[in-house]
């Protein structure tokens, strides 16, 4: 995850380099901000089908999960900023008036298969047909989650409106905005079959599109404080699944969410 940050981190270093050396009388971007924050995650139902190396071949459905905030390490362990669920955002403001960016936004999100639960499977495991309920156990059958990270990074367009400026509208205050984007899933699975788990690498494994829409406020002229509520939808077409005794196998799975988001962030003039 940390290669991931600094992969994205170099490229917005550029990027900005770039933007501020493209002209000497004006610059292409007008101005970025960072963000960092946490979330919080609701699910929907998922259909998952998983493909083994050992000829199994089955769909679990209507599957509960949930999320994992950790918030507690934020004061149990403070250097270790990056244990709960986490988001971080890079954007490049597109006019002066600050109201128009494109960003970059990564929402480290938590997906966690609900143990113990009963549901419909159907498929072929070990060599036999089966269609019926059965109890998600991770030690008889198995257990799934993205918990190094569902990990979505987006693409955004965003798009913000000034709704109060301080004493004498000298600077704004709160503004209203809203973003829009798609982007690629890079999930680590977790994934145990019959009490053999591995936390499989960091793997591209998906694509998602979303909607976000909040509020700012800016207690000084460039630090500010923001709050948004987001949903969308993911997929993942080819999540590692394997084992330590088990390779090639892959999971496929859909799902939608809702997330409430904190951040807080820094604009930069260029």
């Amino acid at each position: 995850m940390r290669s991931i940050f600094i992969s994205i981190s170099f490229c917005v270093i550029t990027s900005s380099a770039i933007a501020q050396n493209t002209s000497k009388k004006e610059h292409f971007f007008k101005g970025m901000y960072i963000q960092w924050g946490y979330n919080t995650e609701w699910y929907t139902k998922s259909n998952i089908h998983f493909t083994m190396s050992n000829g199994n071949d089955f769909i679990l459905h209507n599957v509960v999960a949930h999320d994992a905030t950790d918030f507690d390490a934020i004061y149990k362990k403070p250097l270790d900023i990056s244990i709960p669920q986490y988001n971080y955002r890079f954007g490049f403001y597109l006019n002066k008036e600050k109201t128009r960016a494109l960003e970059i936004n990564f929402d480290h999100a938590k997906y966690i298969v609900t143990d113990f639960q009963k549901v419909l499977v159907t498929g072929i495991i070990d060599g036999k047909q089966v269609n019926g309920d059965s109890i998600l156990n991770p030690n008889t059958f198995l257990h799934f989650e993205h918990t190094d990270g569902a990990n979505w990074l987006h693409f955004n367009y965003v798009q913000q409106q000034t709704l109060a400026h301080t004493a004498g509208s000298k600077r704004k205050l709160l503004t209203w905005l809203w973003k829009a984007g798609a982007g690629i899933n890079i999930p680590r699975t977790d994934f145990t079959w019959k009490g053999d788990r591995l936390n499989n690498n960091f793997h591209v494994a998906g694509y998602n599109i979303s909607a976000e829409s909040g509020f700012r406020l800016y207690p000084s002229k460039k630090f500010f404080i923001e709050t948004t509520g987001k949903t969308g939808y993911v997929r993942y077409v080819n999540a590692l699944a394997n084992t330590t005794t088990s390779t090639g196998n892959r999971a496929k799975h859909g799902f939608g969410y809702f997330e409430l988001i904190a951040t807080f962030g820094f604009d930069i003039n260029f």
